[in-house]
C-alpha cells in the first residue's frame, strides 16, 4: 500500500498525467462537449489541485476552493456511465503514458475509477 500517492507520483508527473488526460478530452465527443472551450485551462487546474490535496499533497485546492463537494459540482453535467467510463478510459491513458511504477499507477486508477463512479448522475 502507497502511503503517500502525491510523494510517490511528483508534482511535475501528476500535471503531466492530468495535462494529458485534458488533450484528450477536448477532442472527445463524449467529454469534450461537457467543458467549455474557454474553461479548459481551469478546469485543468482545479482537477491538479484536487488531486495534488487528495493524494497527499499541500492543500491549497482547499483554501482556495473550500471543500471539494464533488457531486454538487458535477450535478449539472450528465455523467452516465458512458461518461464515467470515457473519463476513466481517458485517464487511464494518460497514466499509462507517464513512466509511473506499476503499483503507484494501479492505486491511481483504482482511486480515480472509484471517484469516477461516485460522480454519476443519471
Amino acid at each position: 500500500m502507497i502511503d503517500n500517492l502525491y510523494q510517490a507520483l511528483g508534482p511535475d508527473r501528476l500535471a503531466a498525467i492530468v495535462h494529458g488526460f485534458y488533450q484528450r478530452v477536448k477532442t472527445d465527443p463524449i467529454l469534450g462537449p461537457m467543458y467549455p472551450e474557454e474553461d479548459f485551462v481551469g478546469a485543468e487546474q482545479r482537477l491538479l489541485g484536487f488531486l495534488t490535496f487528495r493524494l497527499g499533497g499541500p492543500d491549497t485546492y482547499i483554501q482556495q476552493r473550500g471543500h471539494p463537494r464533488l457531486r454538487m459540482r458535477h450535478g449539472p453535467f450528465a455523467i452516465d456511465q458512458a461518461a464515467r467510463d470515457r473519463w476513466v478510459e481517458l485517464m487511464d491513458a494518460s497514466i499509462d503514458q507517464s513512466d509511473l511504477d506499476a503499483e503507484s499507477a494501479s492505486a491511481l486508477k483504482a482511486f480515480l475509477a472509484d471517484t469516477a463512479t461516485a460522480m454519476m448522475n443519471r
